[in-house]
């Protein structure tokens, strides 16, 4: 009975390569992924969006995947661009000043699965973050933007790696 539940333990871990415990379906032949660098090309730059995106990126990957990272054409290969980041007052009062603002990032990703062409897409991802309108951006930017991208990369990753 206890050699059972060896062999039962020993496949366990040999097959979480196909399906993780986070949920991605990776199939076996695939062991690398790329990301490149994801250009800031909206109206309004934040200057350190664009390498926080793409890092977070390549960090979530590493962490929630057993796969390799290299420079260029992974076996999975993400690539885009940041193609808006704003701040719009909402929640306006009858005075018609802002209760609130909101933060709102928008990207472009192309996914590319070199094993299964059915999985590649090229979608727009857009999340936001809404804070008081007495809140000193400037002091709390950074944190909101790091929020928002954290949201921005779970869904890039339920999509490319889950298949929702």
């Amino acid at each position: 009975m206890k050699n059972l539940y060896y062999i039962l333990f020993i496949l366990l871990l040999t097959s979480c390569r196909f399906y993780s415990f986070t949920g991605a379906s990776i199939s076996p032949e695939v062991n690398t992924f790329s990301v490149s660098f994801f250009k800031n090309k909206a109206n309004t730059v934040n200057a350190s969006l664009s390498n926080t995106f793409t890092e977070k990126l390549k960090d979530y990957l590493t962490s929630q995947t057993n796969l390799r990272q290299i420079d260029q054409r992974g076996d999975l290969s993400f690539s885009g661009e940041i193609i808006s980041y704003n701040i719009k007052p909402i929640a306006i009062r009858a005075n018609e000043t802002a209760r609130k603002n909101r933060l709102t990032i928008k990207v472009n990703i192309s996914f590319t699965n070199k094993y299964d062409e059915k999985l590649n897409f090229n979608s727009n991802f857009s999340r936001f973050k809404d804070f008081p309108s007495t809140e000193d951006l400037s002091s709390v930017e950074d944190i909101y933007m790091e929020e928002i991208c954290d949201e921005l990369i779970e869904d890039i990753f339920n999509k490319s790696l889950v298949n929702w």
